[in-house]
């Protein structure tokens, strides 16, 4: 996997939480997840911030495991792999970037969806999700990408790009800024119920 941007990335800011590249499956999400869960007690971060930090990540996490399209070199099996940086820049806003391999197919169906996402204001995104919430679609069960519209909350933006390997296989590169800002009303769930939502 290329992984120069995120090696600049490393070297470039500061204070680095996170960093795994690798196989991902549901019992590394939990185990990546307490990590960061210390990393924060360590470096007294705001509650509020690590909340939107740790649901962020298990979203990416498992979007990773949903849509990563890795060769197996001997079995030529696809596995679930991708590389996930948590980290503070030297602004002080606290980030996640992830990579992995997609598809062609899940290249146009995630493009789709993030462009529509991102032209969403806050009102338009907490709105959307809770329509999705109650009618039962695009719920993680039935991999939709309601874990969209949930980092879409929790974060001040979102970019994402796509970097072709070959016709069929490309690096999707995705990263977000994650919210500090305390949200009237907003009800946010325990991020600890989030490790168990599988897309």
């Amino acid at each position: 996997m290329n992984i120069e941007n995120v090696k600049k990335i490393i070297q470039d800011d500061k204070i680095i939480f996170l960093t795994y590249g690798g196989f991902i499956n549901q019992t590394l999400i939990v185990a990546m997840t307490e990590a960061l869960e210390h990393e924060a007690k360590k470096s007294d971060l705001d509650s509020f911030v690590s909340n939107n930090i740790f649901v962020n990540f298990i979203e990416i996490a498992q979007n990773i495991v949903k849509y990563s399209k890795q060769l197996d070199n001997d079995s030529k099996n696809l596995n679930s792999e991708g590389l996930i940086v948590v980290g503070k820049d030297d602004l002080g806003n606290y980030y996640i970037h992830s990579q992995n391999i997609v598809s062609k197919e899940d290249k146009e169906v995630l493009s789709k969806k993030l462009n529509f996402i991102r032209n969403l204001n806050p009102n338009e995104v907490r709105k959307k999700y809770k329509e999705l919430r109650r009618s039962g679609k695009n719920t993680h069960e039935k991999g939709g990408g309601i874990g969209f519209y949930e980092i879409a909350k929790r974060s001040e933006n979102i970019n994402f790009g796509f970097s072709e390997i070959n016709k069929e296989r490309f690096y999707f590169d995705f990263e977000l800024v994650v919210n500090a800002k305390r949200t009237e009303n907003e009800n946010f769930d325990n991020w600890r119920n989030k490790i168990y939502s599988i897309y």
